[in-house]
């Protein structure tokens, strides 16, 4: 439920940050415990956004805050 809880925030905050924004949570079975938000581009490309692979404990380091992943998402698409 965290997991899910966490996916929740990330998307509302990347819909509210980029009008039109297709978002897609776990179209792919998603490895067991990680927590990954990956932007892929027109062009095919994939760009990882945030990655909590490595992080914690404590397990709530493994999630990122909403609006990190808002700032990374607009970097990249700058």
């Amino acid at each position: 439920r965290v997991f899910g809880r966490n996916a929740a925030a990330v998307s509302a905050a990347l819909r509210g940050a980029v009008a039109h924004l297709a978002v897609d949570i776990n179209p792919r079975q998603p490895r067991r415990n990680s927590f990954e938000v990956s932007l892929v581009k027109e062009d095919g490309s994939t760009v990882e956004l945030w990655s909590g692979i490595g992080k914690g404990p404590p397990r709530k380091l493994k999630f990122p805050q909403p609006e990190d992943v808002v700032e990374a998402l607009k970097s990249s698409l700058a």
